[in-house]
């Protein structure tokens, strides 16, 4: 047995950070490394938190590339792992467009064709919001890590 080779388990870094092309195919890849780090974390794919996490992702990806899209610019997706969540936050770089706020989300109309994401989010995650970023803006959600508390607090 060689002496040199650590007997020591590495942990995965709790945090990764990806900068994806502002189109469909970045958004889908955004939702595809999401739930491969989440897997590396132990959170396993087709679990309730994974699957809760791949909304999220999906959703606010779809909305960096269809509202926040600035030609030439990409989108970043971060994922940090915390001790009972997992942060999602997605950041675009258009500055002009603001998110509504969480109390003026409301849904569309029953035969509305788009406007459903945000309240899916709202409805999935633990908490999310808004944070300005220079330039842009950053969606982020924190989404609990046991499926028993990943309903929204307070409902």
């Amino acid at each position: 047995m060689n002496s040199e080779i650590s007997t020591q388990i590495s942990t995965p870094d709790p945090e990764l950070v990806l900068r994806l092309s502002a189109t469909r195919c970045g958004a889908r890849l955004a939702r595809h490394h999401a739930v491969r780090q989440l897997h590396a974390w132990g959170v396993h794919h087709g679990s309730g938190v994974s699957d809760t996490a791949a909304t999220v992702v999906a959703e606010l990806a779809a909305n960096a590339v269809t509202h926040g899209r600035v030609p030439g610019r990409d989108f970043e997706l971060r994922l940090v792992l915390g001790a009972d969540v997992v942060r999602i936050e997605v950041s675009d770089t258009r500055s002009e467009r603001r998110l509504p706020a969480r109390e003026d989300v409301i849904a569309p109309g029953d035969d509305a064709e788009s406007g459903r994401g945000l309240l899916l989010v709202e409805m999935l995650a633990r908490a999310w919001g808004v944070a300005p970023r220079s330039p842009g803006k950053t969606v982020w959600a924190d989404i609990a890590l046991a499926a028993d508390t990943a309903s929204a607090e307070g409902r």
